[in-house]
């Protein structure tokens, strides 16, 4: 990441974070303000990055990234990285969890993200030798950096997971009294709104039980009563009860293919019992409002 050109290929100009960052035990990391990078998987693999021989550990394959600037989030940098050094479009991104490996005075954040279809990625600079599309059974065979190399096997573990945040949207209304009564679809269409802000941003891991540090679970919102007549927001999903709002959660947990994967916030004693006997977990309304009101900011 140093200004200049390099087998003919330019390199980027230094930014804010582009400095090494030396360990008490000697070791040193790229990266001022830490590093992140993007896996990004398609139908056909894991997109794989051979590094050039004059990085750090060239000759062995990693992810697409680098350093993070001041200021830029794990997500941003990833993004912006992915698409300088190998043409990853952003838009077709749909980010599923983050892994943070953390060090005294530096940190490593992985970005997970799939996209429907292989693209055809580019060099876009002289870290790259070659991108490739790789199966995730053959990962493994090839020369991995050895920070990607130690990481794998858990992110291989992950990458079929597929959480769902799955809101009793009347009870969550119900938990705080800013006047929802008086207009029950307006309160659930700013619920909607929120909860939307969230999955963009991401829920915290502790909070769905799950490894690594951020996930972006599919998002559904359970509507009931006059509630109902509040427009879709997405990238929510909405469920319109036709009775009783309980009985649609009870039945798309029933449905999940995995139902241990399935977090359901509700207060609702009786519904909680339910969805546990189901093999759902439980969040309670109090800290989703915490989740939507952060992402706010």
């Amino acid at each position: 990441m140093h200004s200049g050109t390099e087998n003919g290929l330019p390199r980027r100009p230094l930014g804010s974070g582009d400095e090494w960052v030396h360990l008490s035990d000697g070791r040193r990391f790229w990266g001022r303000f830490g590093a992140a990078g993007l896996l990004v998987r398609s139908p056909e693999g894991i997109l794989l990055q051979h590094r050039a021989g004059y990085s750090h550990f060239g000759g062995t394959w990693g992810l697409p990234g680098g350093a993070r600037h001041e200021g830029e989030s794990a997500v941003d940098a990833a993004a912006r990285e992915a698409e300088e050094e190998a043409g990853v479009p952003g838009a077709a991104l749909r980010l599923r969890f983050s892994s943070r490996l953390e060090l005294e005075g530096w940190s490593y954040t992985t970005v997970a993200a799939t996209v429907d279809r292989a693209f055809e990625p580019v060099i876009g600079d002289a870290e790259s030798v070659e991108l490739r599309w790789v199966p995730v059974a053959e990962v493994e065979t090839l020369p991995l950096h050895p920070g990607f190399g130690e990481a794998w096997p858990e992110l291989r573990e992950l990458l079929p997971v597929e959480p769902t945040l799955l809101v009793d949207a009347a009870n969550v209304m119900g938990s705080r009294p800013d006047g929802w009564w008086r207009d029950r679809p307006g309160a659930a269409e700013r619920l909607l709104e929120g909860i939307g802000r969230l999955a963009g941003r991401g829920v915290p891991a502790p909070d769905l039980d799950l490894p690594g540090r951020r996930w972006w679970p599919r998002a559904v919102a359970v509507l009931e009563g006059a509630a109902t007549a509040a427009p879709d927001a997405h990238p929510v999903e909405v469920i319109r009860a036709e009775q009783d709002g309980d009985s649609a959660i009870v039945a798309a947990v029933g449905s999940s293919p995995s139902p241990d994967r399935v977090t359901v916030v509700t207060a609702d004693r009786e519904l909680r019992r339910s969805v546990a006997e189901l093999g759902a977990r439980v969040l309670g309304p109090g800290r989703l409002w915490e989740l939507i009101d952060a992402a706010r900011s």
